[in-house]
């Protein structure tokens, strides 16, 4: 579904993926892991057109969209959530969900009922002004927001980022059901090993703007040496 090869990009002049290559199968939950600053947020943000890319590829779904704007990525099928949610504040949990219908094939302007049925909390909190949530809240009003246009991959951002553990299981086994009904393929940096190994299949481990190795998920539960290689500081 998706292969980046060779992908170059950065700010200002400063490089941070370095001929990063990286492939990721239709239908997969996969997961890059990495210390600070090795490139994971560059990435998503390259993926999503938020980046320029000065040299490499990303093909999507057979289509190259290097070079392409955000808009035109999202309407290919690829839903982003950042780091942070950024979510909008003053309006209501039921308006954030609309917003996500921008862009929608078939012009649907009704919430579908899987949103709420996937993130219960949200039916409850539907008339409730968005910036008066929980963190946890909000983070599964970014994800439902981002589903709603029926994505075919969605890029998630350290999603478990200054949430209570027990509501990172619940997001993580939410999304684990959402990808496995829908077929949807997921793409998620996380520095929360425990969300990863409920989560992902398999996980790439960035470092310097490109990925040094890849394990399957259930490699890493039994060899603590390869998340303390790539992740300790």
């Amino acid at each position: 579904m998706l292969s980046v090869a060779g992908l170059e990009a950065g700010y200002r002049g400063s490089r941070v993926l370095n001929g990063l290559d990286l492939e990721v199968a239709e239908g997969t939950v996969a997961a890059l892991l990495g210390r600070n600053g090795m490139g994971k947020t560059t990435l998503m943000r390259a993926l999503m057109g938020l980046v320029t890319v000065s040299a490499g590829r990303i093909v999507f779904r057979g289509r190259d969209t290097a070079g392409l704007r955000p808009y035109t990525i999202a309407k290919l099928g690829i839903a982003y959530v950042p780091q942070g949610r950024e979510i909008f504040a003053d309006f209501t949990v039921e308006e954030n969900l609309r917003l996500g219908l921008v862009g929608r094939p078939g012009g649907a302007r009704r919430v579908p009922a899987a949103a709420y049925r996937h993130f219960p909390v949200l039916a409850e909190r539907r008339g409730q002004r968005a910036g008066t949530l929980s963190g946890g809240e909000q983070q599964q009003l970014a994800i439902a927001r981002a589903l709603v246009g029926q994505p075919r991959l969605l890029l998630l951002d350290e999603p478990s980022e200054g949430i209570q553990p027990s509501i990172v299981l619940q997001i993580a086994a939410s999304l684990k059901q959402i990808a496995a009904e829908e077929g949807l393929t997921v793409l998620l940096v996380e520095q929360n090993v425990e969300m990863v190994l409920s989560l992902a299949a398999d996980c790439a481990f960035i470092e310097n703007g490109r990925v040094a190795a890849r394990h399957a998920a259930a490699e890493l539960r039994g060899d603590a040496a390869i998340l303390h290689r790539y992740l300790a500081v």
